[in-house]
């Protein structure tokens, strides 16, 4: 088994990803979106973070936050972002997927994945290398052929201010079929 461990930088800044159980595109539904958009600027307001770059996908997000000068608590944040979330998600009939019998002990819903990845980003090179990689991620799952054309991400905010040329990152193949994936999700 791995040995998992955080880093903790008081003040520092940090790329996550978390992802929906047995990666289920609960982001496809429009209420699903407005809603952790909702749960996050309200922890946000309890416990401050500036959201530096974000992407939400069908069924995954990718996020940089700065905390507060002498504050490293994001799993605190992170574990309130995703209670809150699955308690609003679920009771109006939400989907989940199945949950194991060791989990259903631990009282967690098929929401999401009970961890998230974090990487503590180490210098300016580092923050450049992971706001890219949230803003082409639409590209590399096959979504959209440019970052702009992904409505759910920071990347247009990028654009406004200077930070990415317009068609920064296009793709010149197509997007592949999706089949079963909601294409509201591509436009």
């Amino acid at each position: 088994m791995p040995d998992f461990r955080r880093y903790f930088v008081p003040g520092g800044t940090y790329f996550f990803t978390l992802v929906t159980a047995e990666r289920k595109p609960v982001f496809r539904h429009e209420r699903a979106r407005t809603l952790l958009g909702k749960t996050m600027r309200e922890e946000r307001e309890r416990a401050p973070f500036k959201t530096v770059a974000i992407v939400l996908l069908p069924d995954h997000l990718h996020v940089i936050w700065t905390l507060p000068p002498g504050d490293d608590d994001y799993p605190r944040r992170w574990q309130a972002i995703k209670a809150k979330f699955t308690s609003e998600w679920l009771s109006p009939g939400g989907e989940e997927a199945r949950v194991a019998p060791g989990y259903q002990r631990q009282r967690r819903r098929g929401v999401w994945q009970p961890r998230f990845m974090e990487h503590t980003i180490r210098d300016e090179q580092d923050l450049h290398h992971h706001v890219d990689y949230i803003h082409y991620n639409p590209v590399r799952h096959g979504y959209v052929r440019c970052p702009k054309d992904w409505p759910w991400s920071s990347f247009l905010r990028y654009v406004n201010s200077g930070d990415y040329p317009r068609d920064w990152g296009c793709s010149l193949e197509r997007p592949p079929d999706f089949g079963g994936i909601d294409e509201e999700l591509l436009e």
